[in-house]
């Protein structure tokens, strides 16, 4: 991601079809907290989403669990997949508390995001920390072109830079773009996809686009499937305007389905069935 604007982010923004995508984001946003459940029952809600959106994440890493699965299991620690679904869970557990930081820290943020989903399961010295020269990176859905460790330190200080800095970008652009960099840098050496979909969630959650956090992304980004999250990523790391903004595009839809999931919550709440 790269733009000589003053303001990059919202440069973005105005790219062809990204106004489009962002407005459809918040009158689908708006929606689902005017239902009359929301009212007295977000938290439970919030916690659906989690669950669902931890589901949705894990799904895009190889581990693609029914949501009973996810729901029944209290085991994370045994084979692979088990291990991934228990990283999604806790990086989404912990997405909520670390808001306040990211918006000092961003690279704080990420490193104990990677500490979260590594949970033991990476050597001690290579947790929490972006990946040293010669280091490998086990990401096997994305298949883009390794940057070297230097460029990885540059463009995550970059971003830093971006987020601390704040501006006018809508919230949809920063979650998409924090995502994309993340993916295409995969800065550790282990869970970039679920340590970039949780930033995804960070970023809207603190924006105030969906601060109880009850319209999951990683739904959408799941139900869309991983060869479409596949081709809209290379879009954006392909550069061009083009890609950047079906990449954000690929996102809002992807939140709009995670609002079409919690409305489904809702709704059964409302009935007495959830």
């Amino acid at each position: 991601m790269s733009t000589t604007a003053s303001d990059p982010l919202a440069a973005l923004g105005s790219l062809p079809g990204v106004p489009d995508a962002v407005d459809s984001v918040r009158k689908a946003v708006d929606r689902v907290y005017g239902h009359r459940v929301m009212r007295r029952r977000s938290n439970e809600v919030t916690a659906e989403a989690a669950l669902r959106g931890s589901r949705g994440s894990a799904a895009l890493a190889g581990a693609d669990w029914n949501l009973e699965e996810v729901r029944r299991r209290t085991d994370f620690s045994g084979e692979d997949e088990a291990r991934v679904v228990g990283a999604a869970l806790r990086l989404t557990a912990e997405a909520g508390q670390l808001l306040s930081i990211w918006r000092q820290s961003p690279l704080r943020v990420l490193a104990r995001l990677h500490l979260v989903a590594a949970g033991g399961a990476t050597p001690d010295d290579a947790v929490g920390r972006p990946r040293l020269a010669g280091e490998s990176v086990d990401e096997p859905l994305i298949e883009a072109p390794l940057p070297g460790a230097e460029e990885v330190a540059g463009r995550l200080e970059g971003l830093s830079q971006l987020i601390i800095a704040g501006g006018s970008a809508p919230a949809l652009v920063t979650a998409a773009v924090v995502h994309g960099e993340l993916l295409a840098l995969r800065p550790f050496g282990s869970h970039n996809g679920l340590v970039a979909r949780t930033a995804e969630r960070i970023v809207l959650i603190g924006s105030g686009l969906d601060p109880k956090s009850i319209c999951p992304a990683e739904v959408g980004h799941a139900e869309q499937g991983r060869a479409a999250y596949v081709a809209a990523f290379e879009g954006y790391t392909a550069g061009t305007p083009e890609g950047v903004a079906a990449w954000i595009a690929h996102c809002g839809r992807s939140v709009e389905l995670g609002v079409r999931e919690s409305t489904a919550v809702c709704e059964a709440l409302q009935r007495g069935a959830a």
